[in-house]
Protein backbone atom coordinates (compact mmCIF):
# COMPACT_ATOMS: atom_id res chain seq x y z
CA UNK A 1 0.00 0.00 0.00
CA UNK A 2 0.85 3.44 -0.52
CA UNK A 3 0.58 5.83 2.55
CA UNK A 4 -2.85 7.24 2.46
CA UNK A 5 -4.11 5.22 -0.56
CA UNK A 6 -6.99 2.95 -0.42
CA UNK A 7 -7.32 0.12 -2.62
CA UNK A 8 -9.74 -1.33 -4.77
CA UNK A 9 -10.36 -3.92 -7.75
CA UNK A 10 -11.87 -2.62 -10.97
CA UNK A 11 -12.99 -4.67 -14.03
CA UNK A 12 -12.20 -3.23 -16.79
CA UNK A 13 -13.10 -5.40 -20.12
CA UNK A 14 -11.97 -8.72 -19.76
CA UNK A 15 -9.49 -8.07 -16.67
CA UNK A 16 -9.17 -7.18 -13.38
CA UNK A 17 -7.46 -4.27 -12.27
CA UNK A 18 -5.74 -3.64 -8.81
CA UNK A 19 -6.07 0.13 -8.39
CA UNK A 20 -5.18 2.77 -5.63
CA UNK A 21 -6.28 5.93 -5.47
CA UNK A 22 -6.13 9.18 -2.87
CA UNK A 23 -6.61 13.29 -3.25
CA UNK A 24 -9.19 14.92 -4.86
CA UNK A 25 -9.70 17.38 -7.91
CA UNK A 26 -8.77 16.89 -11.43
CA UNK A 27 -8.08 13.13 -12.01
CA UNK A 28 -4.07 12.00 -12.36
CA UNK A 29 -3.74 8.54 -13.28
CA UNK A 30 0.01 7.17 -12.83
CA UNK A 31 1.16 4.06 -14.87
CA UNK A 32 4.22 2.12 -13.80
CA UNK A 33 6.91 0.31 -15.96
CA UNK A 34 9.29 -2.74 -15.75
CA UNK A 35 9.69 -4.74 -13.69
CA UNK A 36 7.68 -2.49 -11.35
CA UNK A 37 4.10 -1.58 -10.27
CA UNK A 38 2.22 0.59 -8.39
CA UNK A 39 4.74 0.69 -5.59
CA UNK A 40 7.06 2.84 -7.95
CA UNK A 41 4.81 6.07 -7.19
CA UNK A 42 5.24 5.62 -3.44
CA UNK A 43 7.19 8.76 -3.18
CA UNK A 44 5.54 11.39 -5.38
CA UNK A 45 1.96 9.70 -5.17
CA UNK A 46 1.32 11.49 -1.90
CA UNK A 47 2.30 14.80 -2.28
CA UNK A 48 0.48 14.47 -5.78
CA UNK A 49 -2.55 13.51 -4.29
CA UNK A 50 -2.51 17.07 -2.43
CA UNK A 51 -3.53 18.49 -5.73
CA UNK A 52 -5.02 15.96 -7.91
CA UNK A 53 -7.39 12.92 -7.69
CA UNK A 54 -4.58 10.49 -8.18
CA UNK A 55 -5.40 7.04 -9.35
CA UNK A 56 -2.92 4.37 -9.86
CA UNK A 57 -3.43 1.04 -11.92
CA UNK A 58 -1.19 -1.76 -11.75
CA UNK A 59 -0.74 -2.80 -15.65
CA UNK A 60 -2.30 -6.34 -16.92
CA UNK A 61 0.22 -8.89 -16.08
CA UNK A 62 1.43 -6.92 -13.19
CA UNK A 63 1.16 -6.26 -9.46
CA UNK A 64 -2.23 -7.59 -8.79
CA UNK A 65 -3.98 -6.92 -11.46
CA UNK A 66 -4.69 -10.39 -13.88
CA UNK A 67 -2.52 -11.37 -15.61
CA UNK A 68 -4.24 -13.09 -18.78
CA UNK A 69 -2.15 -15.70 -20.98
CA UNK A 70 -0.45 -14.18 -23.82
CA UNK A 71 -1.47 -14.51 -27.81
CA UNK A 72 -0.07 -15.22 -30.87
CA UNK A 73 0.02 -11.88 -32.56
CA UNK A 74 1.13 -10.36 -28.91
CA UNK A 75 -1.80 -8.24 -28.91
CA UNK A 76 -2.96 -9.45 -25.32
CA UNK A 77 -0.14 -7.25 -24.13
CA UNK A 78 0.09 -4.47 -26.81
CA UNK A 79 0.11 -0.91 -25.12
CA UNK A 80 -2.98 -0.65 -27.40
CA UNK A 81 -4.87 -3.04 -24.98
CA UNK A 82 -3.41 -1.59 -22.13
CA UNK A 83 -4.47 1.80 -23.00
CA UNK A 84 -7.95 0.31 -23.83
CA UNK A 85 -7.87 -0.65 -19.82
CA UNK A 86 -6.99 2.59 -18.95
CA UNK A 87 -10.20 3.85 -20.86
CA UNK A 88 -12.41 1.42 -19.40
CA UNK A 89 -11.21 2.44 -15.69
CA UNK A 90 -11.85 5.46 -16.60
CA UNK A 91 -15.72 4.42 -17.62
CA UNK A 92 -15.60 1.97 -14.22
CA UNK A 93 -14.86 4.87 -12.16
CA UNK A 94 -17.27 7.56 -14.16
CA UNK A 95 -14.16 9.86 -14.82
CA UNK A 96 -14.40 12.04 -18.48
CA UNK A 97 -11.06 13.45 -18.77
CA UNK A 98 -7.96 12.91 -16.73
CA UNK A 99 -4.10 13.88 -16.77
CA UNK A 100 -2.15 10.61 -17.67
CA UNK A 101 1.82 10.05 -16.47
CA UNK A 102 3.29 7.13 -17.64
CA UNK A 103 7.50 5.61 -16.49
CA UNK A 104 9.25 3.31 -18.42
CA UNK A 105 6.17 0.62 -20.31
CA UNK A 106 3.57 2.84 -18.61
CA UNK A 107 4.69 5.63 -20.61
CA UNK A 108 4.43 3.80 -23.51
CA UNK A 109 0.64 3.02 -22.48
CA UNK A 110 0.43 6.77 -21.53
CA UNK A 111 1.15 8.07 -25.05
CA UNK A 112 -0.73 5.20 -26.95
CA UNK A 113 -3.73 6.49 -24.88
CA UNK A 114 -3.07 9.80 -25.92
CA UNK A 115 -2.88 8.83 -29.49
CA UNK A 116 -6.33 6.32 -29.55
CA UNK A 117 -7.95 7.85 -26.74
CA UNK A 118 -7.08 12.06 -26.98
CA UNK A 119 -10.78 12.93 -26.03
CA UNK A 120 -10.37 11.19 -23.13
CA UNK A 121 -6.74 13.18 -22.17
CA UNK A 122 -6.23 16.82 -20.83
CA UNK A 123 -2.24 16.58 -20.12
CA UNK A 124 0.26 13.64 -20.60
CA UNK A 125 3.24 13.62 -18.96
CA UNK A 126 6.22 10.93 -20.06
CA UNK A 127 9.34 9.78 -17.82
CA UNK A 128 12.28 8.07 -19.31
CA UNK A 129 11.22 6.73 -22.51
CA UNK A 130 10.90 7.62 -26.29
CA UNK A 131 8.65 6.30 -28.62
CA UNK A 132 9.02 2.41 -29.47
CA UNK A 133 9.41 2.16 -33.26
CA UNK A 134 12.10 5.30 -32.62
CA UNK A 135 13.92 3.84 -29.65
CA UNK A 136 13.92 0.52 -32.28
CA UNK A 137 15.47 2.45 -34.98
CA UNK A 138 18.22 4.63 -32.71
CA UNK A 139 19.77 1.34 -31.57
CA UNK A 140 23.42 1.65 -31.67
CA UNK A 141 26.01 -0.92 -29.97
CA UNK A 142 25.95 0.95 -27.07
CA UNK A 143 22.42 1.07 -26.55
CA UNK A 144 21.43 -2.59 -27.51
CA UNK A 145 23.97 -3.76 -24.73
CA UNK A 146 22.45 -1.22 -22.41
CA UNK A 147 18.83 -2.82 -23.28
CA UNK A 148 19.44 -5.91 -24.10
CA UNK A 149 16.29 -7.09 -22.22
CA UNK A 150 14.18 -5.37 -25.13
CA UNK A 151 15.40 -8.34 -27.36
CA UNK A 152 16.12 -10.71 -24.43
CA UNK A 153 12.55 -11.02 -23.11
CA UNK A 154 11.27 -10.76 -26.52
CA UNK A 155 12.37 -14.11 -27.20
CA UNK A 156 10.03 -16.79 -28.33
CA UNK A 157 8.02 -18.83 -25.15
CA UNK A 158 9.37 -20.38 -22.66
CA UNK A 159 13.05 -19.50 -23.27
CA UNK A 160 13.29 -15.88 -21.34
CA UNK A 161 10.41 -17.43 -18.91
CA UNK A 162 12.56 -20.44 -18.10
CA UNK A 163 15.65 -18.34 -17.75
CA UNK A 164 14.03 -16.20 -15.66
CA UNK A 165 12.46 -18.89 -13.76
CA UNK A 166 15.72 -20.32 -12.36
CA UNK A 167 16.72 -17.24 -10.56
CA UNK A 168 13.62 -14.37 -10.46
CA UNK A 169 14.70 -12.71 -7.09
CA UNK A 170 18.42 -12.47 -8.47
CA UNK A 171 17.16 -11.46 -11.72
CA UNK A 172 14.70 -8.53 -10.44
CA UNK A 173 17.65 -7.46 -8.10
CA UNK A 174 20.13 -7.06 -10.68
CA UNK A 175 17.55 -5.58 -13.35
CA UNK A 176 16.69 -2.53 -10.67
CA UNK A 177 20.56 -2.29 -9.26
CA UNK A 178 21.67 -1.84 -12.72
CA UNK A 179 19.60 0.78 -13.95
CA UNK A 180 20.08 3.30 -11.28
CA UNK A 181 22.76 5.89 -11.06
CA UNK A 182 24.36 4.18 -8.13
CA UNK A 183 23.97 0.64 -9.16
CA UNK A 184 22.82 -0.71 -6.06
CA UNK A 185 19.03 -0.76 -4.88
CA UNK A 186 19.04 1.67 -2.25
CA UNK A 187 16.62 3.92 -3.91
CA UNK A 188 14.09 1.16 -3.31
CA UNK A 189 12.20 0.70 -0.04
CA UNK A 190 11.67 -2.71 1.40
CA UNK A 191 7.91 -3.09 0.29
CA UNK A 192 8.60 -2.06 -3.39
CA UNK A 193 11.59 -4.58 -3.54
CA UNK A 194 9.33 -6.99 -2.03
CA UNK A 195 6.33 -5.92 -4.34
CA UNK A 196 8.69 -6.56 -7.79
CA UNK A 197 10.49 -9.99 -6.58
CA UNK A 198 6.90 -11.04 -6.13
CA UNK A 199 5.62 -10.46 -9.58
CA UNK A 200 9.37 -12.16 -10.48
CA UNK A 201 8.16 -15.56 -8.38
CA UNK A 202 4.78 -16.30 -10.50
CA UNK A 203 5.21 -17.94 -13.64
CA UNK A 204 2.36 -16.69 -15.53
CA UNK A 205 3.76 -12.82 -14.37
CA UNK A 206 7.28 -13.90 -15.86
CA UNK A 207 4.72 -14.47 -19.28
CA UNK A 208 3.24 -11.08 -19.06
CA UNK A 209 5.89 -9.36 -18.70
CA UNK A 210 7.47 -11.20 -21.81
CA UNK A 211 4.12 -10.64 -23.53
CA UNK A 212 4.74 -6.78 -22.97
CA UNK A 213 8.43 -6.81 -24.59
CA UNK A 214 6.88 -9.31 -27.42
CA UNK A 215 4.44 -6.86 -28.10
CA UNK A 216 7.19 -3.93 -28.08
CA UNK A 217 9.04 -5.85 -30.61
CA UNK A 218 5.88 -6.98 -32.69
CA UNK A 219 2.86 -5.42 -32.41
CA UNK A 220 3.53 -2.04 -30.86
CA UNK A 221 6.40 -1.64 -33.47
CA UNK A 222 4.34 -1.73 -36.31
CA UNK A 223 1.69 0.39 -34.88
CA UNK A 224 4.58 3.38 -34.19
CA UNK A 225 5.91 2.92 -37.88
CA UNK A 226 2.07 2.59 -39.45
CA UNK A 227 0.84 6.00 -37.12
CA UNK A 228 4.13 8.13 -37.97
CA UNK A 229 4.16 7.23 -41.92
CA UNK A 230 -0.02 8.36 -41.22
CA UNK A 231 1.50 11.79 -39.61
CA UNK A 232 -0.79 11.05 -36.72
CA UNK A 233 0.33 13.53 -33.84
CA UNK A 234 -0.27 14.13 -29.97
CA UNK A 235 -2.83 16.91 -29.41
CA UNK A 236 -2.37 17.34 -25.92
CA UNK A 237 0.54 19.11 -24.45
CA UNK A 238 3.10 16.84 -23.68
CA UNK A 239 6.08 17.36 -20.74
CA UNK A 240 8.82 14.60 -21.26
CA UNK A 241 11.38 14.46 -18.37
CA UNK A 242 14.29 12.39 -19.12
CA UNK A 243 17.56 10.95 -16.91
CA UNK A 244 20.69 12.25 -17.46
CA UNK A 245 22.35 8.58 -17.22
CA UNK A 246 19.10 6.97 -18.06
CA UNK A 247 17.96 5.24 -21.73
CA UNK A 248 16.47 7.74 -23.75
CA UNK A 249 19.75 9.91 -23.37
CA UNK A 250 21.30 7.58 -25.30
CA UNK A 251 19.24 7.94 -28.31
CA UNK A 252 21.56 11.46 -28.79
CA UNK A 253 17.89 13.95 -28.67
CA UNK A 254 15.26 12.30 -27.18
CA UNK A 255 12.98 15.33 -26.98
CA UNK A 256 13.37 16.30 -30.45
CA UNK A 257 12.03 12.79 -30.88
CA UNK A 258 8.99 13.53 -28.54
CA UNK A 259 8.96 16.83 -31.14
CA UNK A 260 8.39 14.64 -33.96
CA UNK A 261 5.22 13.51 -32.48
CA UNK A 262 3.53 16.50 -30.38
CA UNK A 263 3.18 20.18 -30.90
CA UNK A 264 3.06 20.79 -27.51
CA UNK A 265 6.29 19.41 -26.06
CA UNK A 266 8.23 20.81 -23.34
CA UNK A 267 11.25 18.53 -21.67
CA UNK A 268 13.64 18.48 -18.44
CA UNK A 269 16.41 16.35 -17.12
CA UNK A 270 17.30 15.11 -13.93
CA UNK A 271 20.36 13.65 -12.09
CA UNK A 272 19.40 10.31 -12.06
CA UNK A 273 19.31 7.04 -13.18
CA UNK A 274 16.43 5.02 -15.23
CA UNK A 275 14.51 5.11 -12.06
CA UNK A 276 13.53 8.46 -11.83
CA UNK A 277 10.47 8.94 -9.04
CA UNK A 278 12.69 6.52 -6.56
CA UNK A 279 15.75 8.12 -6.96
CA UNK A 280 15.10 11.75 -7.55
CA UNK A 281 11.29 12.18 -6.30
CA UNK A 282 11.56 15.72 -5.71
CA UNK A 283 12.99 16.27 -8.94
CA UNK A 284 10.28 14.63 -10.87
CA UNK A 285 7.86 16.33 -8.22
CA UNK A 286 9.37 19.44 -9.57
CA UNK A 287 9.19 18.69 -13.22
CA UNK A 288 5.36 17.44 -13.30
CA UNK A 289 3.41 18.98 -10.15
CA UNK A 290 3.31 22.25 -11.97
CA UNK A 291 2.61 21.13 -15.24
CA UNK A 292 -0.79 19.06 -14.59
CA UNK A 293 -1.46 22.18 -12.23
CA UNK A 294 -1.09 25.02 -14.81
Amino acid sequence: MIDGFGHSFVQTGDVRLSVHRAGSGTPLILLHGYPQNHHCWEHVAPTLAQDFDVIIPDLRGYGDSDAPPDDASHSTYSKRQMANDVAGLMDALGIGQAHVLGHDRGGRVAYRFALDHPERLLKLGIIEIVPTGDFWANWTADLALKAYHWTFLAQPEPLPERMIGADPVGYIDWTLGAWTRSRDLSAFSDAALESSRAQARDPARIHAMCGDYRAGATFDRALDEADKAAGRQIDAPLHFLWAETGFPAQTGDPAALWRSWAPQVTDSSCQSGHFAMEEVPEQVLAAFRPFFGS
